[in-house]
C-alpha cells in the first residue's frame, strides 16, 4: 500500500525559461547499495562516486553531535532554515565551497548520496536549498533511512530546492535523486520540484545514475504527484502510474543517454557479484573506468568516493571509507568510525575565506580562490608522478594499495571480532590513515 506523506502542496510555478540545462552540462554520479542476502556479510553496503567539475575540491568534514537553543536559525549554502534542538554527529564528503554534502553518514549508521536529475518539471534558478543541503540536513536530523527521507521531503515542501550547484558565475541548477541506507534497508527518493516518489529496498542490489528509476513500484509519494501529472496532461489518470515514464523528459539529452549506459553497467556489475558483495567489491565498481562509473571526461571527473559497511548487528560499528581525493582508481579509501576520539583531520579540511568567500559576496562566484587542502595537494603531486615517472609512479601506487589494504584488514578483523581495539583507537582511525597517506606523498 502506498503511503501518502505530507498534507498539502505549496508549489510555486516557475517559468520553463528558468530551467537550467544544456547538452554540454555535466550531470554524472553513481550510487550503489547491497542489502542482504546480496552482501557477503550480514550488512548493508553503500557506495557512491561524486562526479563534479574536474578542478573542484572535496573535503571530508567531521561535525560532532550538537544541541541548539530554541528559535535558532541555520545558515545553509544560500538560505537560512530553522534549526532543530539536537543534531547527530556526521562525516561528510562535500565540495568545499558549500554547506551541504555530496555524500556522508551519521552516527546512527545512516548513509545518503544524491544525484542531479532533470524532469518535465522546470528547474528554477532562484536560491533555495541545494540537494546537497537537504542531504546534510537529513543526516543531522534522521536516525534511520526512513526518518531521513521524511526530513528531506518535509524540508522540500517548506523551502523548495534551487540555486546554482557549482562554483561558477553561470548558474547550473538541477533537481535531485537520493539513495538512503541504514543497517536494515535502503530507500530511493526521486524529486521533481517539490514533488517526489520513493521506493523501499529491503533486499538485493540497486543503483541510481542521474535519471528517474522508480516506475510503478512506488512505496511512498507526494499527495499531489498524480493529480499534478493529470493536470499537466502527462498521465490520463486511468492506466498504470509509472513515475519515471510520466515525469522523464520526452527527448533525453545526450548526457542523460550516457547516464542510462552507466546505470545498466552498474546493474550488471552488481548482479555479477550478488551474494558476495563486500566493501572491496564496491570499491572495484567505483574504480571501473570502462563503464564511465569512474568518470574522467573533459572538464568533469570523479572528485571523491565513499563506501560504507553497515552491519545488521548493532553491537558492531558502521565503517565508512572515504577518499577525500579525486579518481578512486588512484586514491586510497580510508576507514572512518564514529566513536570516542573521532575528530577533524586538518589535512582534509580546505581553507576558509569568511565574508570574502566568492560564495558569500554578491554577485556570487565572480572570483576564484584556492580551496585545495593538504592531502589534495600531495595527491596532485602523486598523480603527476604516476603519469610522468613510471618507476616512481608505480612505487606511489603500491604505497596506496598497501595502505588501503591495511585499512581493509583492520576493519575485517574488527567486524569478525578477531580483534577489539580500544574505543579511542577506533575514533582516531581515519586521522591515522590520513596522516599515513600524507606522509606517503611527502
Amino acid at each position: 500500500m502506498v503511503e501518502r506523506w505530507l498534507e498539502r502542496d505549496t508549489r510555486i510555478p516557475i517559468s520553463p525559461q528558468m530551467a537550467s540545462w544544456s547538452p554540454d552540462t555535466p550531470c554524472s554520479c553513481d550510487c550503489f547499495v547491497s542489502v542482504p542476502p546480496a552482501s557477503a556479510l550480514p550488512a548493508v553496503i553503500f557506495a557512491k562516486n561524486s562526479d563534479r567539475p574536474r578542478d573542484e575540491v572535496q573535503e571530508v568534514v567531521f561535525v560532532p553531535a550538537g544541541t541548539h537553543a530554541p528559535g535558532s536559525r541555520l545558515q545553509c549554502t544560500y538560505i537560512e532554515v530553522e534549526q532543530v534542538s539536537k543534531t547527530h554527529a556526521v562525516i561528510l564528503s562535500r565540495p568545499s565551497w558549500l554547506w551541504g554534502a555530496e555524500m556522508g553518514a551519521n552516527e546512527h549508521g545512516v548513509c545518503i548520496g544524491n544525484e542531479a536529475v532533470w524532469t518535465k518539471e522546470p528547474v528554477g534558478e532562484g536560491e533555495a536549498l541545494l540537494g546537497m543541503d537537504l542531504l546534510r540536513l537529513a543526516l543531522e536530523r534522521g536516525s534511520s533511512a526512513r526518518e531521513a527521507l521524511h526530513v528531506i521531503t518535509g524540508l522540500l515542501e517548506r523551502y523548495g530546492q534551487g540555486g546554482s550547484c557549482r562554483e561558477d558565475p553561470t548558474p547550473f541548477c538541477y533537481h535531485n535523486t537520493f539513495l538512503l541506507a541504514d543497517r536494515t534497508e535502503a530507500w530511493v527518493l526521486e524529486t521533481a520540484g517539490r514533488l517526489w516518489a520513493a521506493r523501499r529496498i529491503q533486499e538485493g542490489v540497486h543503483n541510481i545514475s542521474n535519471q528517474l528509476s522508480i516506475g510503478s513500484d512506488i512505496s511512498a509519494e507526494h499527495p499531489e504527484l498524480r493529480p499534478h501529472a493529470q493536470v499537466q496532461g502527462w498521465w490520463d489518470g486511468q492506466g498504470t502510474f509509472d513515475f519515471a515514464q510520466v515525469f522523464s523528459l520526452s527527448q533525453q539529452p545526450v548526457r542523460m543517454e550516457a547516464a542510462k549506459a552507466r546505470f545498466r553497467a552498474g546493474q550488471e556489475l552488481l548482479q555479477q557479484q550478488q551474494g558476495g558483495i563486500t566493501a572491496e567489491v564496491m570499491m572495484g565498481i567505483l574504480r571501473d573506468k570502462e563503464s564511465g562509473i569512474c568518470m574522467d571526461s573533459g572538464g568533469f571527473r570523479t572528485t571523491a568516493s565513499m563506501v560504507s559497511v553497515l552491519p545488521r548487528d548493532t553491537t558492531q560499528p558502521c565503517v565508512h571509507f572515504l577518499t577525500a581525493t579525486p579518481d578512486p582508481s588512484r586514491s586510497v579509501f580510508k576507514p572512518f568510525i564514529f566513536g570516542v576520539g573521532a575528530a577533524q583531520p586538518p589535512q582534509v579540511l580546505s581553507p576558509t575565506f569568511g565574508a570574502q568567500d566568492p560564495v558569500r559576496t554578491l554577485p556570487r562566484f565572480q572570483t576564484q580562490v584556492d580551496r585545495r587542502h593538504p592531502l589534495y595537494r600531495g595527491h596532485q603531486v602523486a598523480l603527476g608522478l604516476m603519469e610522468s615517472e613510471q618507476a616512481r609512479g608505480q612505487q606511489l601506487r603500491q604505497k596506496q594499495r598497501d595502505l588501503e589494504q591495511e585499512g581493509l584488514v583492520a576493519v575485517r578483523q574488527l567486524l569478525t571480532r578477531e580483534c577489539a581495539p580500544p574505543a579511542q583507537e577506533l575514533g582516531g582511525l581515519f586521522q591515522a590513515f590520513v596522516e599515513k597517506e600524507t606522509q606517503a606523498y611527502a
